[in-house]
């Protein structure tokens, strides 16, 4: 699991690309409220995002960000439709370019950060990352719904109408004179 940073506000704008050449590393959070999008696919907005960023240069000469975020998210449980909080943590590894033109030279194992101007929304890519890693299905780890409810009375039976090609099928087996 990944220590909590200081409950220090995590910067919302800078240069990204300066932060790279001087090696500058962030730690705070992120108050959930504060990133809209995710806001829209939880239940609730409490809570904040703890956050930390490594800005450097790779080994190809790239300027790049990696670090981790983690929040405790509430999602709605697609079982019994009631919230449920889940852990979700995500490897941030980004190259900061300038176009997307440079992010097609990236090599494969990076991905790109398109920041077209000197300063850049740290909410926003933390934000990004942690769309792409929400859980496609949330759910109670425990059973939240009784199973009972999902099966019936009475077993199910399938009346078995008259086939309209029966006739066809009679004809085709019947033996040629």
């Amino acid at each position: 699991m990944f220590s909590a940073p200081s409950h220090k506000t995590l910067p919302r704008q800078g240069d990204p690309r300066k932060f790279a050449q001087q090696g500058i590393s962030l730690e705070g959070v992120i108050p959930i409220a504060a990133l809209s999008r995710l806001a829209e696919s939880l239940e609730g907005t409490e809570g904040q995002v703890f956050v930390r960023l490594d800005f450097g240069i790779s080994e190809e000469k790239k300027k790049v960000v990696s670090g981790k975020a983690h929040a405790d998210l509430m999602l709605i449980c697609q079982r019994c439709l009631s919230p449920v909080a889940k852990p979700v943590e995500c490897n941030i590894s980004l190259a900061i370019v300038w176009t997307e033109e440079d992010a097609k030279m990236l090599p494969k194992h990076l991905d790109p950060w398109i920041v077209e101007d000197a300063s850049a929304d740290f909410f926003d890519m933390v934000e990004e990352e942690l769309l792409l890693n929400l859980p496609p299905v949330a759910y109670h780890e425990e059973q939240c719904v009784d199973p009972k409810l999902f099966q019936s009375g009475e077993p199910v039976v399938v009346k078995q109408e008259k086939n309209p090609f029966q006739v066809l099928e009679q004809l085709k087996s019947s033996p040629k004179k």
